[in-house]
């Protein structure tokens, strides 16, 4: 057992964490968990656990030091169970501000590969085919194309202040959004129904919750316009993911964008793999070098702040344990 443990990572080195424990005399240990059962296995007694995708069950949770503290590499934490985390007054601390960059150029990267049909193209070319109009159609120019935000938060913002520059007019469903911010942002404040019925191009930035997860299902997909796009950075739990494949197979949708998935890394059984008209990346839209060393960096501070007796930086929202240990 150690007193530092964190679960897993995808990162080049943890020197920076394992320096924070060991300058203020605590052990470190980093092992690479993919289920609940690893994960609570090598947190028996830790008094901080750093996560960044696997499983934190309340069994884990229980088996933890007295005064531990939970830090997600990250912006979500619905891999952590929170109710147990309150329950034993143990903070869970998060990363929400290090990578808002990345995922919103990410995002846009996906949404205009998409609209401008740049995979199909390529495809066709090296097919030996030259066709352009056949293969594109249809296409909207970008003045003709409605954006819409499901959840509109740092990210879906940042999102939206780089598509402006291409001329599309933008609608958002989020109840945190008021008229006077819409208006002010120049934005069309609407329903979730209306949303997925109007849009031409979706992106998802909410979090997940019982209302949200699987909000994308089959009758929301059937909802959508046959030549609508859907780009996911967000959560992969919002989205039904047998429905989104059958729905893109039948021509409901016209494509699909996703760097996040229910199951990470997507099984080789997912129908998403073979489904016509996705772009799939690996959890890949947090990434940059400048994003990693600032994410680690702050984890860090974080390890070093609770050991040391102090609040961490950032308290997961809900947290009934985020002032302080």
């Amino acid at each position: 057992m150690a007193d530092v443990v964190v679960t897993d990572y995808t990162f080049p080195n943890l020197d920076q964490e394992r320096a924070a424990a060991e300058e203020l005399g605590f052990s470190f240990a980093a092992h690479q968990c993919r289920s609940a059962e690893e994960v609570e296995r090598v947190l028996q007694g830790a008094k901080v656990g750093v996560v960044q995708f696997a499983p934190v069950s309340s069994d884990a949770i229980k088996g933890m030091d007295g005064g531990a503290a939970l830090i997600r590499y990250g912006i979500g934490f619905d891999n952590i169970d929170l109710p147990a985390a309150n329950s034993r007054n143990i903070p869970v601390g998060y990363v929400p501000d290090y990578c808002v960059e990345e995922v919103a150029e990410h995002t846009c990267t996906l949404m205009l590969t998409q609209l401008r049909k740049v995979f199909e193209f390529d495809v066709s070319v090296r097919a030996g085919r030259w066709e352009a109009v056949s293969i594109a159609s249809p296409m909207k120019a970008f003045a003709n194309v409605k954006v819409g935000f499901f959840g509109f938060g740092q990210i879906g913002r940042a999102v939206h202040e780089r598509l402006k520059a291409f001329g599309f007019e933008f609608c958002v469903a989020d109840p945190a959004l008021s008229d006077v911010q819409a208006r002010e942002l120049g934005v069309e404040k609407v329903d979730a129904t209306t949303l997925f019925a109007v849009a031409d191009a979706i992106t998802l930035h909410a979090p997940v919750t019982p209302e949200t997860k699987h909000f994308v299902d089959a009758n929301v997909l059937a909802n959508m316009q046959s030549h609508a796009v859907l780009v996911n950075t967000s959560r992969g739990a919002l989205i039904d993911e047998c429905a989104l494949a059958d729905a893109l197979n039948d021509g409901q949708i016209a494509g699909a964008a996703l760097d996040v998935f229910g199951v990470e890394p997507l099984p080789e059984t997912s129908e998403l793999r073979a489904a016509r008209g996705v772009i799939l990346s690996p959890h890949a839209a947090w990434y940059s070098e400048d994003a990693i060393g600032k994410l680690q960096s702050l984890v860090a501070d974080d390890i070093r702040a609770h050991l040391s007796g102090q609040a961490l930086r950032k308290p997961v929202p809900g947290s009934t344990a985020c002032e302080g240990n």
